[in-house]
């Protein structure tokens, strides 16, 4: 995940300054043909490009709307795909149209023309790497996800389609993602196991005189293997 912070704080949203304690994260889909970052994300910090018409999200009513999300996935200038976070992960957003809003964090994928398979591979794995920091940062898992129509039909969004009407088209569901969600937080807790070492023990002699196994052990030490040692059996 190419994880970038670029706060909305000319958002009304933000300037609200409401915290939540986060239960859950909400996916969506922006709804219009437009890839790139900079639609949403501004002023160009050098990789987001410039908008030139000033419509992104960061000011105090964007379009007139009261809307804000914690981040959003898309093009950078160059072509390549990027996360960037938009409001603090506990600060209180206006993404679902509901009640989610006190519970969940939420961010938008630009959508495109729906079609593209390789843009939407590449925004799919950048939202469910974002999906696996946020769980673990909010002891989350899983099963704490769902996105924007998801949140309807369990009363607690507004209605939107977002995102089963683009999903679908490239074989996935948001079974299939929370599903992969769980598969990378299981590699990523396996990888950071610690490794257990073995030990392998070489015995230099067996001896009945004491004196005898101290002048082998001063020998040994001497030779460099300080870390030598007698053994009464």
């Amino acid at each position: 995940m190419k994880l970038r912070k670029l706060l909305l704080t000319n958002n009304a949203c933000y300037k609200a300054g409401k915290t939540i304690t986060p239960k859950g994260i909400m996916v969506h889909s922006t709804g219009a043909n437009n890839p790139w970052l900079k639609r949403y994300v501004g002023p160009d910090d050098g990789l987001l490009g410039k908008n030139q018409y000033n419509n992104h999200w960061n000011q105090n009513k964007p379009g007139g709307r009261q809307v804000c999300v914690h981040a959003f996935i898309g093009k950078l200038a160059d072509g390549s795909i990027a996360t960037y976070q938009t409001l603090p992960w506990n600060h209180r957003g206006w993404h679902a149209g509901g009640d989610a809003n006190n519970t969940h964090i939420g961010f938008e994928i630009c959508e495109d023309g729906l079609t593209d398979t390789s843009y939407f591979s590449a925004v799919y794995k950048e939202a469910v790497e974002l999906c696996v920091h946020l769980c673990k940062l909010y002891g989350l898992s899983e099963k704490d996800i769902i996105c924007h129509s998801e949140g309807y039909k369990q009363g607690i969004a507004s209605n939107h389609a977002d995102v089963m009407h683009w999903f679908p088209k490239h074989g996935k569901t948001m079974d299939t993602f929370r599903a992969d969600v769980k598969k990378l937080l299981s590699e990523e807790e396996k990888s950071a196991e610690p490794v257990k070492k073995k030990y392998y023990r070489v015995q230099i002699g067996a001896y009945t005189v004491k004196a005898n196994a101290e002048a082998e052990l001063a020998k040994a030490k001497k030779a460099g293997f300080t870390d030598a040692f007698i053994k009464y059996d």
